[in-house]
């Protein structure tokens, strides 16, 4: 196998008494997707910082396509392409005047500049608001534009840390498509996102990140193959129903409970469904819901991390980030677009 493009070894990273990663290591592949799956405070983000150099790690190594990004942290940023979690284009600009200052920044000569540019807005469908101001953009069109931007200088690697965080359902689907037709054409994407259905779509691996260390990495399939082949669904009105129901349950499977729901991960699906009601009926409970399915994501998150998954929303340690990043546009230092 070659050498992976995008490379974790052992990182330690910490902030005052917060350990935020603790010998973290993972690695990905030319041309696939790395899906880092998480809670908030995790250390996803801290990871990516670190392989995108707006962070140096305590401890341990990164690189990106075999460049150790601490040694050589210029050249890395020529080599990759970088979209947070706030689009960090500049709003005072039209679209068009986004992609031409990164293109200049990443020193592209100017016919091609303006030929990624056209390019790029077609391929985004942002043609007709070209000469708009970004803060005349609606939050999809910003989230579009701030993709393109990362892709002006044609990154063979690409870091997304939650690219949907805040998109509407259609305008996520589409960005889904855009990042698959790009891994097609070769790209390698490292993917931060707690959107458990945009990991099972776009990973090709996963790596699950809680208090700063790998708990589980896999596929998809493999992931949700640990907890059984199906999964019993339960769900009452109140906690009282789910704690009674879990005693009477326990012995059948492994039980994660979410609020007024617990899942039982068992083997043989029907057989427990059976037995499921049976337990039930003879101690009284009458569940709202009760439905056999196959497992998902979200009960691989939930039996991992204890909770289930998070909304994303911004923080401050990334409007840091996006700071530092802009900071390193200004002074010409790299092609790390944000």
């Amino acid at each position: 196998m070659s050498a992976p493009a995008i490379l974790a070894e052992d990182l330690v990273k910490t902030f005052g008494d917060v350990e935020a990663l603790k010998g973290v290591s993972f690695e990905a592949q030319t041309g696939t997707v790395l899906g880092l799956l998480g809670p908030n405070g995790a250390g996803k983000t801290t990871a990516l910082r670190i392989l995108t150099t707006l962070l140096r790690p305590d401890r341990g190594r990164a690189e990106v396509l075999g460049v150790d990004v601490t040694e050589d942290p210029v050249g890395t940023r020529m080599s990759i392409g970088l979209a947070g979690q706030n689009a960090a284009v500049d709003e005072n600009l039209s679209g068009r005047e986004n992609l031409r200052l990164v293109g200049r920044l990443t020193h592209l000569p100017s016919a091609e500049i303006k030929h990624r540019s056209d390019a790029l807005l077609e391929q985004f469908d942002l043609t007709r608001a070209e000469h708009r101001l970004v803060r005349t953009y609606s939050g999809g069109m910003r989230r579009r534009i701030d993709l393109a931007a990362a892709l002006v200088h044609r990154p063979p690697v690409l870091f997304l840390d939650e690219p949907t965080t805040g998109l509407d359902p259609r305008s996520r689907t589409d960005l889904w498509g855009t990042i698959e037709n790009l891994v097609a054409d070769g790209t390698t994407v490292l993917l931060t996102t707690q959107h458990l259905e945009e990991a099972d779509r776009l990973a090709d691996r996963i790596v699950v990140i809680d208090h700063g260390e790998v708990i589980a990495e896999g596929t998809a399939t493999e992931l949700k193959g640990r907890l059984g082949s199906t999964v019993i669904e339960v769900g009452f009105g109140d906690a009282a129903g789910v704690a009674r129901a879990t005693e009477q349950l326990a012995r059948l499977g492994a039980i994660s409970t979410d609020g007024h729901q617990f899942r039982l991960s068992v083997t043989d699906g029907a057989a427990a469904m059976l037995e499921t009601v049976r337990a039930l009926d003879a101690a009284h409970l009458e569940p709202l819901t009760l439905a056999l399915r196959e497992p998902t994501l979200d009960d691989v998150f939930l039996s991992l991390t204890g909770h289930a998954a998070e909304v994303p929303t911004p923080s401050e340690d990334d409007d840091e980030a996006l700071t530092a990043s802009r900071r390193g546009r200004r002074s010409g230092t790299g092609g790390v677009s944000t």
